[in-house]
């Protein structure tokens, strides 16, 4: 079962990804184009051309999970990033607000101390 929490980090490709890709194919885009390692434990989030699919691939410790929806309507927002990266990570606010269609533009976040933990 899947859970958004802040106890994981979030890792959204900003590349084009296949949907035809499986649990192995996706542990191939992240050894190649992350710096991390798909068995840490982190979210990896890879959106279609169309963004109207989205995958997320989550190692919980036994084995690999993959949470997979399509939209019959409307799309999914992808942030705004600088051009270039290959990758943004995401808050786990920010992925609730993408899957339920939120607009991430009309957010207003008031300010909050946070601890950042390399």
């Amino acid at each position: 079962m899947l859970t958004i929490s802040n106890a994981y980090r979030y890792y959204l490709y900003l590349k084009i990804a296949d949907m035809r890709k499986n649990f192995d194919g996706l542990c191939g885009i992240v050894r190649g184009e992350y710096p991390n390692d798909p068995l840490s434990g982190d979210v990896f989030i890879f959106i279609n051309r169309r963004r109207n699919q989205i995958k997320l691939l989550h190692w919980q410790g036994d084995g690999f999970a993959i949470y997979y929806k399509r939209l019959e309507k409307g799309t999914y927002e992808i942030p705004v990033i600088e051009l270039g990266t290959p990758l943004v990570k995401l808050k786990a606010q920010e992925l609730l607000l993408i899957i339920e269609g939120i607009s991430l533009l009309s957010v207003k976040r008031r300010q909050r101390y946070e601890r950042i933990i390399v």
